[in-house]
């Protein structure tokens, strides 16, 4: 039962082939089963979610009508507020503070009829691509405990692979719903700003690393993201980037797709390579135009993004922690003390990087008027082993910043980007690719990613899951 996609249990529960209670107890039973090991949940509503499935059953039988989620359990990301439940962020800073109100994802999921069975585990202060932390300690992936599930969702990620969940919200400043997704196994949606409201996630998203930083969904399918993405998007007031941009019917037939085996000149690993070129192949056998793509004059976007997203915060970060820095973990601290190193940012230089940030990106968007979708990585490798940091490639060894690059460029452009299991690695471990629209072009994404799933076919499951 909890291996079913979450659009066939919304299905069946409208079908009343299915009972909202079942569903409720078999995703608590396999947390029951799993998540001693997996450790992917911060708070687990058991009683809450068994008294909303019993509603959500009575709903069913009496007639009324349906959310396109009734009854299906989820999860959200510890860095969205749900009333009366802590939002730590993976921090003893946080671990006091409660929500008073939910996120306005949380309000539409909720509105849908799902039944939020969890909040999942973050690294501290979502600041590293390992998720660990003091309070509830390191989550491991499903397909190996020995390597991560990445970060800065990886909790998420973890439950909805190791089936603990059907599907949830995660969040994405520089690759932290793609970058578990691919590491996991399953699908991950990054929108564009605006599409779906950052209200209510901590920290906020607003200006100026609302532009880099997005909420989305994460699923075990396509259209599993599709029918969650119809469900979170639309205006928000709430949400300072928010677009009042309709769903709209995508016309992706033919469309030429530029394809990048790597960000510009930066290595990946070889098999990461081969799964891009085979998705590449199964485009090109669908009907669509794959192209080669080597995109100019972006070359120092990384190096921008990371300003906005490191050098930028860090002294608020140090701010936060001072006096009280043994209490903060290796997580939050890691890319800290690499953006200390840098002097701190004058007026000046800031209005410079958002300048160029947007310089970079124009020269981006202008070359993808011929290729309006990119295939490429998601990141240079698959899952990691815990702290590990340098990883070979067949021409030199890359680090985490480097290995990062095809997914942290698009946060910095404002980019929608979609990752989908497509491969395994030598090792047992899944491989995704990438696929990257203009902005607010995610219904193209959803509608391609979905084409290429039904020429895929079904995916593996964890092994034990």
């Amino acid at each position: 039962m909890t291996h079913l996609s979450l659009t066939s249990m919304a299905e069946r529960v409208r079908r009343k082939e299915l009972s909202p209670v079942e569903l409720v107890n078999a995703h608590l039973a396999q947390i029951d089963k799993h998540n001693g090991g997996v450790n992917a949940f911060v708070v687990i509503r058991r009683e809450d979610a068994k008294a909303a499935a019993i509603e959500a059953e009575q709903r069913v039988m009496s007639g009324e009508r349906l959310g396109p989620l009734h009854g299906v359990p989820v999860t959200v990301k510890d860095s969205l507020d749900m009333r009366g439940l802590p939002t730590t962020c993976g921090s003893r800073f946080f671990q006091d503070r409660r929500a008073h109100c939910n996120a306005t994802v949380v309000q539409r999921l909720k509105a849908a009829g799902a039944i939020i069975i969890g909040k999942t585990n973050t690294p501290e202060f979502l600041a590293s691509y390992e998720t660990d932390n003091y309070i509830t300690g390191r989550t491991t992936n499903p397909w190996d405990p020995a390597r991560t599930p990445g970060g800065s969702s990886g909790g998420e990620a973890a439950a909805i692979s190791a089936f603990m969940s059907a599907g949830g919200i995660g969040s994405d400043g520089g690759g932290s719903i793609r970058v578990p997704a691919h590491f996991c196994g399953i699908t991950g949606l990054k929108p564009t700003p605006g599409r779906i409201s950052g209200a209510g996630h901590v920290p906020a998203i607003t200006h100026p690393g609302g532009l880099l930083g997005v909420v989305g969904p994460i699923a075990r399918t396509a259209g599993d993201l599709r029918v969650m993405f119809e469900v979170l998007a639309g205006y928000d007031l709430a949400d300072p980037f928010s677009a009042p941009i309709p769903l709209s019917v995508p016309h992706v037939d033919g469309v030429r797709i530029g394809m990048m085996e790597q960000f510009l000149h930066v290595p990946v690993q070889r098999e990461v390579r081969e799964t891009v070129c085979r998705a590449g192949q199964l485009l090109s056998g669908l009907g669509f135009e794959v192209e080669p793509f080597q995109p100019q004059g972006i070359e120092h976007a990384p190096n921008v993004w990371w300003f906005l997203f490191g050098e930028l915060p860090a002294r608020v970060t140090l701010e936060l922690i001072a006096g009280r820095e043994e209490e903060a973990h290796w997580t939050a601290t890691e890319t800290l003390k690499r953006a200390l190193e840098k002097p701190e940012p004058t007026s000046l230089r800031v209005l410079e990087m958002l300048a160029e940030r947007d310089n970079l990106r124009g020269h981006l968007l202008r070359q993808m008027e011929k290729f309006p979708v990119l295939l490429l990585p998601v990141c240079g490798i698959p899952a990691f082993r815990h702290r590990e940091r340098r990883w070979p490639t067949d021409t030199k060894e890359i680090g985490v910043f480097q290995a990062m690059m095809p997914a942290t460029t698009f946060n910095l452009f404002g980019l929608p980007g979609i990752s989908i299991p497509f491969g395994m690695s030598a090792e047992g471990m899944p491989i995704g690719v990438q696929l990257v629209g203009r902005p607010y072009q995610e219904e193209a994404l959803l509608e391609i990613a979905e084409r290429m799933e039904q020429a895929r076919g079904p995916v593996a499951a964890p092994p034990g899951f």
